[in-house]
């Protein structure tokens, strides 16, 4: 049960981009790994993921330094530790990194043994990494978001709003999101090919559309679902993810598609006015990271009937979800491994939000691996 070597590579992310793979054995010849995702739209408060700079290497984006990080300093610390004791080993490597955000190390570096320390538990254990990680707590699978057109820093901004995905809300097991979603997605790329709007696909399999204004896009998702043969709101439904970290600068927020500019009290009866007009679910990040008061005012009014996902918000920080939950900033929180960098810390994170009756969200990210751990 002891780690007796630790070992890195650098691999490729779903976007074609070098990120981190861990492999961790332990005494009795158990391997457990660690797959890195990697973000596109990153919040400021994210913990950092290390990269190399060196223009003349894979453009800069190569993971050299974290793979020597892991295979080095990080090594030395884990080797001969109970790979048991995911808080003990996690906590360690932090210690061991001594900043803040991970940035010494890298969060992708730490991140990397974290998810192999817990794959290898797991296989230890000869249970589930689901069991393993629960404790015989969670054994429901979650009612997915898909997305159905990307945008933003996902889509070479063929949109400003980042995301707009479906919620199977009227399905009753998971097959049958998954059905749905597929039925929408089919009858929406027909319907895109023949109006001459189908620009590609973004980096989480939605579409980029050819559209002027979101209004359009909100309109074209409706009629999507409609003619796909579902009740708009009641057997499927818009989640929204607005970034609106990446819109706000100045003091305002910009949609350049629509040609229009917003002060934050303009840009909260925007976002109140898309969710009384479409069947809006769910929205994530409707206001910026730093525009508190706007994220306090928008949950007041449509938190009972609309789940307000805190992304950049909150990054996966115990410290930052405490601080929301405190000033009543939003009902739910975005979930994401490499945004805090180490799986305890992660389920920390989950089992806080799911302590002030939260909605955890575990999320993906736009640079995703094989590696289907979360």
């Amino acid at each position: 049960m002891n780690i007796q070597q630790v070992d890195a590579y650098q691999i490729f992310d779903s976007r074609g981009q070098p990120t981190v793979e861990v492999e961790l054995v332990l005494a009795n010849g158990v391997k457990g790994y660690g797959l890195v995702p990697s973000g596109a739209s990153t919040g400021q408060f994210e913990a950092l993921e290390l990269r190399d700079g060196d223009k003349a290497r894979f453009g800069g984006k190569s993971v050299f330094k974290a793979l020597s990080h892991i295979k080095g300093e990080i090594a030395k610390l884990v080797v001969g530790m109970d790979v048991r004791e995911q808080g003990k080993i996690d906590q360690a490597m932090c210690e061991l990194d001594g900043t803040a955000n991970k940035s010494r190390l890298g969060a992708n570096a730490i991140l990397g043994v974290s998810l192999a320390v817990a794959d290898a538990a797991a296989k230890l254990a000869g249970v589930p990494l689901y069991q393993s990680l629960g404790g015989g707590e969670g054994n429901l699978i979650a009612l997915p978001e898909i997305q159905l057109v990307g945008g933003g820093a996902h889509a070479q901004w063929r949109t400003d709003v980042q995301d707009f995905l479906l919620i199977v809300n009227g399905a009753s097991d998971y097959e049958q999101t998954l059905e749905a979603t597929y039925n929408i997605y089919q009858t929406a790329q027909s319907l895109l090919k023949q109006r001459g709007l189908l620009g590609g696909c973004a980096d989480e399999g939605g579409f980029w559309p050819n559209f002027s204004r979101h209004y359009q896009i909100f309109d074209f998702v409706v009629e999507s679902i409609e003619k796909a043969g579902y009740k708009p709101g009641k057997e499927v439904s818009i989640s929204l993810d607005i970034a609106a970290s990446d819109l706000y600068r100045d003091g305002k927020y910009h949609l350049p598609l629509d040609d229009a500019s917003y002060t934050s009290e303009e840009f909260l009866k925007l976002m109140l006015d898309w969710c009384e007009r479409y069947p809006v679910l769910s929205i994530e990040d409707p206001f910026a990271d730093t525009d508190p008061d706007m994220w306090r005012a928008f949950t007041a009014q449509v938190g009972d009937r609309v789940q307000v996902i805190g992304d950049d918000l909150f990054t996966t920080n115990p410290a930052r979800i405490r601080e929301g939950i405190e000033q009543k900033l939003a009902n739910s929180v975005l979930i994401k491994l490499n945004q805090i960098g180490t799986v305890s810390e992660t389920i920390d994170a989950i089992r806080l939000t799911q302590q002030a009756g939260w909605l955890p969200v575990v999320s993906a990210r736009s640079g995703e691996t094989e590696d289907a751990f979360i």
